[in-house]
């Protein structure tokens, strides 16, 4: 008999649970009837709305009202008085192993590079050298369900995301994103070099949207100011995750640092340049996307110089971004968007 009710626990960034929904997508695909729950936090709960793979969706709110061991237990209990049958945690932190052992569910899947596999009835080997798409499709392995490696996440904004974007792009013409915004950042491309870039591609006639969180407002608006063309949008913090996956579906080409607008890209379908500085592609969390490209600087011993990035550069030059000039970028996007055209 078939599973009534799955529980997929990610309480990560955004460009996390992003990544994760192949895997939902897959176990919709797979099993049909089955109640499909995600644990998120708030901050990235929004992402997942109106996706047509998830019944519902909770909402944890670990830093906040729901912090520290109380609220561990108030939502294991919760979860337990659900009776699911299985529960999928592609997050490797000791809380979310502990959450869905407390909950009772009897079947319970996770990573060997968690913090406590133990707790776990399925072990599922952590491949650092896969892309994470696929290390979390590869939890499906105990539920024997088949799975292929060109998975890709997708997204829904609704019709009023759709609308708000609307009012957002009164004109018509090509768009072009940027991303400019990281919470690490030395993932941060220098914003000297979006300017050089943005002033290029204004020249060249395209229409540019800067894109972000709240957080990436003044620094859009200070990139958008010295660019000096009038017709730039600068959407940072006034948009949801889906309002700004929409806004994305409608640029011909997106320009990010690896955080996740660039995730938002791969799920609408708009290519990336996607800009790697701290962070290399092989950890996994690379743009991939047909026509998507990364652009960095090889062959630097100083680099990687941690997983997720940092405040400051541990060597004092950022030579990992500084060296990536805008012209190289700009090649990039020309062979892009170049690409776009010959297959229309």
């Amino acid at each position: 008999m078939p599973p009534q009710k799955i529980l997929v626990f990610h309480t990560a960034f955004i460009g996390d649970i992003i990544l994760t929904l192949p895997l939902v997508q897959r176990l919709r695909a797979s099993l049909p009837g089955t109640q499909i729950t995600f644990v998120a936090i708030p901050s990235a709960a929004n992402v997942l709305e109106n996706h047509p793979a998830i019944n519902r969706i909770v909402v944890y709110d670990k830093r906040g009202t729901e912090a520290g061991l109380s609220g561990i237990l108030k939502l294991a209990a919760e979860l337990r008085a659900e009776k699911f049958d299985i529960a999928l945690i592609p997050h490797r932190s000791l809380r979310s192993a502990l959450v869905a052992w407390l909950a009772r569910i009897p079947k319970r899947v996770g990573f060997s590079a968690s913090a406590a596999p133990r707790l776990f009835t399925d072990v599922v080997q952590y491949d650092k050298n896969s892309h994470e798409i696929d290390r979390n499709l590869s939890l499906l392995r105990p539920l024997r369900i088949a799975y292929s490696g060109d998975q890709l996440p997708s997204v829904y904004p609704s019709d009023d995301d759709k609308r708000v974007v609307d009012k957002l792009l009164n004109r018509s013409g090509q768009f072009i994103g940027f991303a400019p915004g990281s919470v690490w950042n030395t993932k941060r491309w220098p914003k000297e070099h979006f300017i050089s870039l943005g002033k290029k591609l204004a020249s060249d006639g395209a229409s540019l949207v800067m894109v972000g969180s709240r957080e990436d407002a003044a620094l859009c608006e200070e990139i958008g100011f010295a660019i000096g063309s009038g017709g730039i949008v600068n959407a940072a913090g006034k948009l949801s995750l889906l309002q700004s996956a929409e806004l994305i579906r409608r640029c011909s080409l997106l320009i990010s640092n690896d955080s996740a607008p660039m995730h938002l890209a791969v799920a609408v379908r708009t290519p990336v340049v996607a800009l790697f500085g701290a962070t290399v592609p092989r950890f996994g969390f690379a743009p991939r996307g047909q026509h998507d490209v990364v652009a960095e600087v090889n062959g630097l011993a100083c680099r990687p110089c941690s997983i997720h990035g940092g405040d400051k550069c541990p060597i004092k030059t950022f030579v990992c971004m500084k060296d990536l000039k805008p012209e190289i970028v700009y090649a990039k996007v020309q062979t892009v968007l170049g690409t776009l055209q010959s297959e229309e």
